[in-house]
């Protein structure tokens, strides 16, 4: 065993994580974090169906509600869908390009502790006073004149995480553009690494907006400025402009990762290439394009006349033509395959009609004249989460059974697997396809109660049973996950047999330096062009020497921690806290001190000799 692999103590790992820059254990750390925020809303998801299984109910209070369903929403978008896209895009985009890491590894691991502060702020608002309850859009209209500091962590956690979210994109963007092995051209790059460059360029512009908006925000809840404060000649609706902005293009921040997940899962279990690898890359770039002008179709009915609601119907289902063209290659990709029905294809299968579900039912909302009916009904509720869930959710379900031999070694439960899917898929349709005549028959979204006798009484009993379905099917998975590890049955290079791109080509785990020598890119599918040689590995394009890796840093935390302390001083300054200001000042100090000694530090990494990698291959063999 080499030096590498050696086992070390609890707190030496628990260090270890603390100050990682390495793209594997980073996604690890996204991992473990985005799986705790999508178990808490989860939670809240429960709360919400057994406040409306029946009419009348007093499960909890119309104001604790609106606090669980603003949290429930931000939540799940903010701190669990996308830090578990966070999660697959460091484990495997670096391998997929044949990287030893990403371009900038210091920042990867500031953005982690960024993101995870700003969680973890945002949900200490449950302790301290009360959680935001402005819904998760945050409308200013709102959020101006909620009592107590709810929408204060919402403002300051949503800026702290986003600046991780940011620093995240651009690194997978230099990453992409400059570090992939020799012969891996753009044209040549897995669709899942397509996808993860093309959701990094719309974080780089649609986080921009946001983070003005929060500011906005911001300056009005804690430093009396009146930019939404329609008395004071403020206006309210550029809070929506801007928060859409962000918020639509984010739809597709989250469903492109997904859509590249499903696109490896396809190609790999059918043994076939990806139909039409070139019209899904073409529909990948502009989906990131139309995702820009079409924000406006969430405020078809604040009044922006016939002309504004037309342009921006039209850009909606233009966006329609892209998204079908990767259906239809995906069924083509079956088509005449040797299809095989792994845990992962099962939430492939299911993908595909739950997602044109929610397609299909963006077009009807799309539609203005229409939309006046279905606009905050539970209709926009049903569409919404066809997408989310139906997508981003399966997809995340399929990922983490797909490339978890892959980041740990170990091959999870085929057949418990398969229960998960059938529980979750099931649960899933009941919740929600009953809510899209809930909304017909007139419920609105966001109502904490109902009378009896509307018709609305056996629906509701629908949906809050498939959400106990939802949350049995991922009990079970938490249940595969720890036997697995406890069993602890190691796997080799390509445990499914049939993979196709280079991840698939190195041990599982991962070497912290992925490849001994970086491997030479022949073709599309590099990996399986060396295979249909006869060859086991990749062929490499470098001899076998040192290798430089960065060092390990413990200044990322602290910046990030700073930050989280200099928050409840800005937020508690405007209750005049005696111990407010001297907060602010020491969460600054600790964040642009530990900035300075990064500056100061004379830090060039360290080198792998390679007869160190030469004994590795040595114990391997």
């Amino acid at each position: 065993m080499s030096t590498y692999a050696q086992k070390k103590g609890f707190g030496a790992t628990v260090w270890d994580y603390l100050t990682t820059v390495d793209h594997k254990k980073i996604a690890i750390l996204y991992l473990i974090a985005g799986g705790l925020f999508f178990l808490i809303g989860g939670l809240e998801a429960v709360f919400i169906r057994i406040q409306l299984a029946v009419p009348n109910n007093d499960f909890v209070s119309a104001g604790a509600f609106n606090e669980i369903i603003t949290m429930h929403g931000t939540t799940m978008i903010f701190l669990a869908a996308m830090p578990l896209l966070f999660a697959f895009m460091n484990a495997v985009m670096p391998l997929q390009i044949g990287a030893r890491d990403v371009a900038f590894p210091f920042v990867n691991a500031l953005g982690f502790w960024l993101f995870f502060f700003g969680g973890i702020f945002l949900n200490l608002s449950w302790f301290l006073g009360g959680a935001p309850d402005a819904g998760w859009t945050s409308y200013a209209s709102l959020a101006i004149h909620s009592k107590g500091h709810g929408v204060d962590f919402y403002v300051l956690g949503l800026q702290i995480s986003g600046f991780g979210t940011l620093m995240g994109g651009i690194n997978f963007l230099v990453t992409i553009i400059n570090m992939r092995a020799p012969g891996m051209t753009y044209m040549r790059m897995p669709l899942f690494t397509w996808s993860t460059f093309v959701a990094s360029a719309m974080i780089l512009f649609a986080f921009p907006p946001l983070t003005v908006g929060l500011t906005l925000m911001m300056f009005d809840r804690l430093f009396g400025a009146n930019f939404f404060e329609v008395a004071m000649g403020g206006n309210t609706i550029i809070w929506e402009h801007l928060f859409w902005v962000f918020g639509h293009p984010e739809v597709y921040i989250l469903i492109l990762p997904a859509f590249g997940i499903f696109s490896e899962i396809f190609s790999t279990f059918s043994r076939k290439r990806l139909f039409g690898y070139s019209s899904m890359v073409f529909a990948t770039v502009l989906i990131g394009f139309l995702g820009f002008m079409v924000w406006a179709h969430h405020m078809f009915t604040t009044g922006l006349g016939p002309v504004a609601n037309a342009i921006f119907a039209v850009a909606t289902m233009a966006i329609g033509v892209p998204t079908g063209i990767k259906i239809f290659n995906w069924l083509f990709t079956m088509w005449g395959g040797s299809v095989k029905f792994t845990t992962p294809m099962y939430y492939a299968f299911g993908f595909i009609p739950s997602f044109v579900c929610g397609g299909v039912t963006g077009v009807m909302v799309a539609t203005a004249a229409a939309d006046y009916q279905y606009h905050d009904t539970y209709f926009v509720v049903a569409h919404f989460h066809y997408v989310i869930v139906g997508g981003v959710v399966l997809a995340l379900l399929a990922g983490t059974h797909y490339w978890w031999p892959k980041m740990f070694g170990t091959m999870l439960n085929e057949t418990l697997g398969k229960i998960t899917f059938w529980l979750f898929f099931i649960g899933f349709h009941l919740t929600f396809f009953i809510q899209h005549f809930l909304g017909l028959w007139g419920m609105p979204r966001r109502v904490f109660t109902f009378l009896p006798g509307q018709g609305f009484d056996a629906a509701n009993m629908v949906s809050s049973v498939g959400a106990a379905f939802m949350s049995a099917g991922v009990i079970l998975l938490l249940l595969n996950i720890v036997v697995t590890q406890v069993k602890n049955v190691k796997v080799g290079n390509d445990p499914w047999e049939d993979g196709r791109t280079l991840e698939w080509a190195i041990p599982s785990p991962p070497p912290f330096y992925n490849f001994k020598q970086l491997p030479l890119v022949r073709g599309l599918d590099a990996l399986w062009l060396e295979k249909m040689e006869g060859k086991k590995g990749m062929t490499p394009a470098e001899p076998l020497g040192d290798i430089h890796m960065p060092n390990a840093s413990f200044i990322p935390f602290m910046i990030s921690l700073g930050l989280f302390i200099a928050a409840f001083g800005a937020m508690y300054h405007v209750n005049d806290k005696p111990w407010a200001i001297p907060v602010l000042i020491l969460g600054l100090a600790v964040t642009f001190g530990s900035m300075l000694v990064r500056s100061l530090k004379d830090d060039h990494g360290f080198h792998i000799h390679k007869e160190e990698l030469q004994d590795e291959k040595g114990a391997e063999a």
